[in-house]
Parts: C-alpha cells; structure tokens; sequence
C-alpha cells in the first residue's frame, strides 16, 4: 500500500470545519469533513467513510486539496460536447423562444422542444436532439415553468401609471384625516369555495399519474377576505352570497381589526358591490378601487392561491357545512402564519404611507 500523503501545513481542523459550515456544496462539505478527520489523526479509511468515500478517492482529494486549497474539494465541469451553434445564433435562438411562437406560420401557441429543433433546423442548418434543445434552454436561461393569466383587454399602461401615482392617490384619499393619523393598507378581495374544487401537483414516481378526487355537484360559498401586509393581520368572513349586505358586514369586521386610532385603506376592484352607493363606508375604512382588469395589482389573488394549493385543493366536500368548515379552517391557518401573509403580499409600490 503506497504511504499516505501528508496534508499541507496551512491548514487545521477547526478550520476545515469552519469553512464546511459556511459551505453550501454538500460534496465538498463531505470532503472538507474527511480531511479535518485527517488532520485529526484519524485513521485514513475511517477518514475516508465520513466523506462517503474509498482510500483511493480520498488521496485523489487530498492531492487536489494540497494543490488549490478547499477551492479544489469542489468537482469541477468536464468540457463536455461541442456547442453545434455560435454566441450569435444563442442569442438568436433566445430571442425566437421569447418572443414566441407565430400560430398560423408555426402552427402551435407555445414552443415544444420539437418545434425548436426544426427552427433550429430551418434557420440555422444545425440538427440537434430534443435534449441538445433543453440544454441550450437552460444555458439561456429558460425554464418550463407556468404563466400568469392576463385579462386580454387588460391595458399594461394603466397598470404602470396607477403603481406610479398610488403615492399621489393615497394622499389624496386621506387628506381630510387630522395629521399624523396612523395608515394601514389593506387589500380585499372574495373567493368561491365549493364541490367543483381545483386540483393542484402532488409529487409521484415517474411514469404514473395519480388519481385525485373531482366533484362535479356545485354547492358553493365565499370567502370574503382582506389582508394588511404591514401587520400580518387579515379579517374574513364566510358568507352565502356575494352581494352589496355580505359586502357592508366584512367592511363591518375589517372595521374591527384595524389598529386603534388607525384608519385603514382598503384597496379593492371594480365588484359591483364594492363600487355601489348603497355601501355605508365605517368611520376608520377609506377605499381605493384597484383599475379595471388588473387582478396582478391585488396580492389577496396571490393569497388565495397559497391557501388552495396547501389547504383546499385535492378534496371533496360533501355537504355546505364542509364547505364552509374547509374556509374557515384554511383562513384560520393563514392567519396563524403573519410572516406569510407579509411575504406573499408586500408590494413595493404601495409601501408609501404605511
């Protein structure tokens, strides 16, 4: 058996370890941990077990460690297969999978790996593989990934300019409560709860596609809820219907959750009953209607998501009293999660005045 080789002198233990808990390479922690062992005296097969590894493999490390430091426990990228298409034709290629496909010339609304070996093909003379593709994809930068709904009579630029103003807005808005008065911002929005539910991804093994339950009876409820991000707080209520009376009680229990001697801003959309005369706004509650078309603008929309996906999605309910017990336990959960709240519904455009 040839002798072991020594460790460079530069280093110790203690501080192969320190280094390991600031790592985030779970290899190279394996083998900065079997190399502190060395520097411990422990046995080199013993050593090499801690790092998941031979005696052979833990002197090619240590080989590489005496060269280039902790810098050399990290595996390094093989050259790998020629890239068939330039810098140029990347970017090119990039370009083309942005903008998208052209559904009469194409024939296709979104791009299939498929498609862009044939593109590829036609445009640049280059034959590729569907795995080539996916790993250009993802030198680029791409994922395959879901995308957001978008009203299609949705105008971006009334989007923009109403985050750009909401400073200006809001001030207006408020500009008859006495000064220094206290600001919350809350949004506000209603959801629909019933037996049609909505499935969401599970993990399962590879070439099998579980059944999940699907209810097709149609007893329904709505969530009526709205959230303040600064405080992590929201305030809900379960009601039958969507109309102008269930919309006068959440505006009742919003009133009932905002701070004392706070007011709140309630920012909510175009709903014909949060836009109706017949509302009876509370003392401490100013509303501002969100524009038309814009759910994006509501993180309540964001909200609701993370509450099917964790807590609603996947079941069948088989009475109205489910139904209402599901919403209330899965408001109850969110509520009990004030850094959620927070986080899924901060938006930087609406931090002024709170």
């Amino acid at each position: 058996m040839p002798a072991a080789i020594p460790l460079r002198r530069d280093f110790t233990a203690p501080t192969l370890r320190q280094l390991s808990r600031r790592c985030r390479d779970n290899r190279q922690i394996r083998r900065l941990l079997a190399l502190a062992a060395v520097y411990d005296g422990m046995n080199r097969t013993e050593a090499a077990r801690i790092g998941g590894m031979d005696r052979q493999t833990l002197r090619d490390w240590v080989l590489r460690f005496n060269e280039d430091g902790p810098e050399g426990l990290v595996n390094r990228e093989g050259a790998g297969r020629p890239r068939l298409l330039s810098d140029e034709q990347m970017q090119e290629l990039a370009q083309i999978v942005e903008t998208g496909p052209n559904r009469k010339t194409d024939g296709v609304v979104r791009w299939r790996r498929i498609d862009l070996v044939r593109i590829i093909d036609e445009r640049f003379g280059v034959t590729c593989s569907k795995s080539v593709i996916s790993d250009y994809l993802a030198a680029l930068g791409f994922s395959h990934i879901s995308g957001r709904p978008q009203h299609p009579a949705q105008e971006p630029q009334v989007i923009e300019a109403f985050k750009k103003n909401f400073a200006n807005t809001l001030a207006t808005h408020i500009a008859d409560l006495p000064q220094g008065t206290p600001i919350e911002l809350w949004f506000q929005d209603e959801a629909r709860i019933g037996q049609k539910n909505g499935r969401v991804r599970i993990w399962a093994r590879k070439g099998t596609r579980p059944r999940l339950p699907a209810d097709q009876r149609y007893h329904n409820t709505y969530l009526f809820g709205a959230i303040c991000p600064k405080r992590g707080i929201g305030a809900a209520l379960v009601l039958p219907t969507a109309n102008t009376e269930a919309m006068q009680l959440h505006l009742e229990e919003i009133s009932k959750q905002v701070a004392r001697k706070a007011h709140a801003v309630v920012l909510m959309d175009r709903a014909g009953w949060h836009t109706t005369s017949k509302l009876t706004m509370p003392k401490n509650i100013t509303a501002i209607l969100l524009p038309s078309k814009s759910p994006e603008l509501n993180p309540v929309e964001n909200v609701w998501q993370y509450m099917r996906s964790n807590w609603l999605s996947n079941r069948v309910f088989e009475t109205y009293d489910a139904i209402v017990d599901a919403a209330c336990e899965a408001w109850s959960n969110l509520i009990n999660q004030p850094q959620t709240i927070t986080s899924i519904a901060m938006r930087d455009w609406a931090q002024t005045g709170q």
